[in-house]
């Protein structure tokens, strides 16, 4: 009989505290389990092994980030979307650097993680459809927004930049030069 307050988001729960305290390499079993409060055995009426949980961690971070882009996106378009929505992403990683390190960027086919991931791109595509992209170009489009928030926003959460210089001004050019490579307006 499962343990009563312990469920499968209970034990996702734990696992986020675990990694967002001590990264994704400690993410174990064990961890999950002593920060449950029960014993590892216990965790096996509600997650199946270490994939499954590090699954699910995927798909909690994914339903955050999808939640924060959908917030900041909503009601804006075109370049004031991308910005809204460059931001937001940018500041869900700075603010949880470990638990965004934790997300397995590769498709997973399970379909709870092939869902979330459906819903956090769908995000980004609507805002890009705003530009009238669409086929080829609304995903290399994406491909590219996704990089460069990505890549500037993990190196920012790593102390990556280490020169002195405004990181909100270095920002500010980022997503001029992304907003700036999109389709302008359409006579």
């Amino acid at each position: 009989m499962p343990r009563a307050g312990l469920s499968p988001d209970a034990v996702v729960d734990a696992a986020v505290t675990v990694v967002d305290e001590a990264g994704p390499a400690a993410l174990t079993l064990a961890a999950v389990a002593n920060r449950a409060g029960v014993a590892t055995p216990s965790l096996y009426k509600h997650v199946r092994n270490l994939a499954e949980v590090r699954r699910l961690v995927t798909v909690r971070v994914m339903e955050e980030l999808t939640d924060r882009l959908r917030e900041a996106a909503l009601g804006r378009s075109r370049d004031d979307a991308v910005r809204a929505l460059m931001r937001a992403y940018r500041a869900y990683v700075v603010e949880h650097p470990a638990r965004y390190a934790a997300m397995d960027q590769r498709p997973d086919p399970e379909p709870r993680a092939a869902a979330a991931a459906d819903r956090l791109l769908g995000i980004i595509l609507a805002v890009l459809r705003g530009y009238g992209l669409d086929g080829e170009d609304l995903v290399h489009a994406a491909r590219s927004l996704r990089s460069a928030v990505h890549g500037f926003a993990v190196l920012e959460a790593a102390g990556g930049f280490g020169l002195p210089e405004d990181l909100e001004k270095s920002y500010g050019l980022l997503i001029a030069m992304v907003t700036g490579g999109l389709p302008g307006p359409t006579a």
